[in-house]
């Protein structure tokens, strides 16, 4: 480990060391001229004076303290401001796109196609559980690799919409009723493929998910499960990891060809401290949760998905998409500080989804493409990725040299509010344990720093090769990925047999500055 990673993943903890070194020195030394003046003043003494240069005080570190105390207070006067903003714009534009006639064809045409959909879990799903050639589980309740095909009718032209759901200990009531709100699209048939993120370490877990996959599987294009072990090697056990391995296993699913349209959305509910994960995939998007499994998303929220995928073509596959959060599903029922903490923890979180923003990191749910996963190689699994959905913006912002394209979807996905068992104590606890968690998304500090320079010394690269996530091996450093500078021109190779059959050459675009700037 190098000096600079050293302090970089300390980056937080520095900071603040530093903040508490800077204020005490201000204070303590700048209480000498006060006791200096206080004893020119008595009779007798002799008369001594004190300015700024003086070695008496703080000097110039006073003004860096004041300078300092300032900005904060500007960023506090903004923050607010921009809070307010967001939430205006974005109700706005959630009443424009609720009555915009092209929504209602769009849905109208969804209902249409559901009603003689060719291809629904009920004709390619099929569910036993004694059957070693199910294509809904494996002997360990991961995914069947040949599911997915290019033969399948239409996979070409429609998007599909991977979602993920992660949970650990989740009521089957929670998970049912979420399934339940997903059944009821009229999109779910055709274009739904939900996994459910399971942990090995949760007694009874591949029971619990067999009997959902049993009376869910045929209301999806298809419903499966992934256990995640909990003795992998360097793993962190919490969302981000549970994700991880889900989107691994579902990646085996998709052809070349297909993949390009497959959308991996997370959905996420209540925050709890264990890992629970949702994911939902559409046009290779990917939708990940943050929190148990009850975030409820409106068939809206996937129909707008569906059409910025197919609309903005150029950018598809560097897109990523975030939706606002509220927090209604049971607001009534917890203490007044809970409801006020989530509040601002919300408009924190939408504060970056106004009209024109270049940084846009989404909170809790969001989706991207299959592509752009395979791009990155998926979710990493460190003890530095606690705070998963930030730290995977970061991941994709800095892969794509600040060119990652940020979309909002107008439509809110309904949360709860964090609960800890009833009363204000208990309520009040768990809040305050869900704010620990969210603390740690400071790491990113770190990663982000690391990033930059990581960009900097590869900025003449202008093409860069990567595999699907499936294939990525476990030490990539021993792979020998090509990575082109200047004069270093494709030559159209391909490769079509061996270890690198399936690796994929794009061209990077030049770092955008700008952006980079701002993040």
């Amino acid at each position: 480990m190098s000096v600079f990673t050293w302090f970089a993943q300390r980056a937080g903890g520095l900071s603040m060391i530093a903040l508490s070194a800077l204020c005490y020195w201000v204070i303590y030394r700048d209480s000498f001229p006060e006791q200096l003046r206080y004893e020119n003043e008595q009779p007798g003494s002799q008369a001594s004076y004190y300015t700024s240069m003086s070695t008496i005080g703080a000097g110039i570190w006073s003004y860096i303290f004041a300078y300092y105390c300032l900005f904060v207070h500007v960023l506090v006067c903004i923050f607010p401001l921009r809070a307010c903003w967001t939430v205006w714009t974005l109700t706005q534009s959630m009443k424009r796109t609720a009555r915009s006639d092209s929504l209602l064809d769009l849905k109208k045409l969804a209902s249409r196609r559901d009603s003689y959909a060719s291809v629904s879990s009920s004709e390619t799903l099929t569910f036993s559980q004694n059957s070693p050639s199910s294509s809904t589980v494996s002997e360990a309740g991961d995914c069947d690799p040949e599911y997915y095909t290019d033969s399948v009718p239409g996979a070409r032209d429609n998007v599909v919409h991977a979602i993920i759901i992660p949970n650990y200990k989740e009521e089957p009531d929670t998970l049912r009723e979420t399934l339940d709100v997903l059944a009821s699209h009229p999109q779910a048939h055709y274009s739904y493929d939900v996994y459910l993120g399971m942990e090995q370490r949760e007694s009874n877990a591949e029971i619990k998910a067999l009997g959902l996959v049993q009376e869910f599987a045929k209301k999806f294009r298809s419903l499966d499960f992934t256990l995640h072990p909990s003795d992998i090697p360097g793993e962190a056990a919490g969302k981000g990891s549970n994700i991880a391995w889900a989107a691994r296993k579902l990646s085996e699913r998709y052809s070349t060809t297909v993949r390009r349209n497959v959308i991996i959305t997370g959905i996420d509910g209540t925050p709890i401290l264990e890992p629970v994960l949702t994911y939902h995939f559409a046009c290779s998007l990917l939708t990940v949760p943050d929190a148990l499994a009850d975030s409820h998303l409106s068939s809206n929220y996937f129909t707008l998905l569906t059409n910025m995928h197919l609309s903005y073509s150029e950018t598809a596959l560097t897109t990523i998409y975030s939706a606002p959060i509220i927090f209604d599903r049971n607001a009534h029922s917890v203490p007044a500080l809970v409801r006020v903490a989530d509040i601002l923890w919300g408009a924190a979180g939408m504060s970056g989804l106004y009209p024109g923003s270049s940084i846009s990191p989404p909170t809790s749910v969001y989706s991207l493409p299959l592509d752009l996963v395979d791009r990155v190689s998926g979710w990493d699994c460190g003890s530095e990725a606690i705070g998963e959905d930030l730290h995977m913006y970061i991941k994709c912002f800095f892969a794509l040299n600040g060119n990652l394209t940020s979309r909002v979807i107008y439509s809110p996905v309904s949360q709860s509010n964090v609960t800890g068992g009833g009363g204000l104590w208990k309520d009040t606890c768990a809040r305050y344990k869900q704010a620990l968690r969210h603390m740690w998304g400071a790491l990113d500090t770190g990663f982000a720093l690391r990033k930059f320079v990581q960009l900097w010394q590869d900025r003449k690269q202008t093409f860069r090769t990567y595999q699907p996530l499936h294939s990525t091996i476990s030490d990539a450093d021993s792979l020998a990925i090509l990575e082109g500078y200047p004069g270093d021109e494709p030559n159209g190779q391909s490769y079509d047999n061996g270890i690198f059959s399936d690796i994929h050459r794009e061209t990077i675009q030049q770092p955008h500055w700008e952006h980079i700037f701002y993040m």
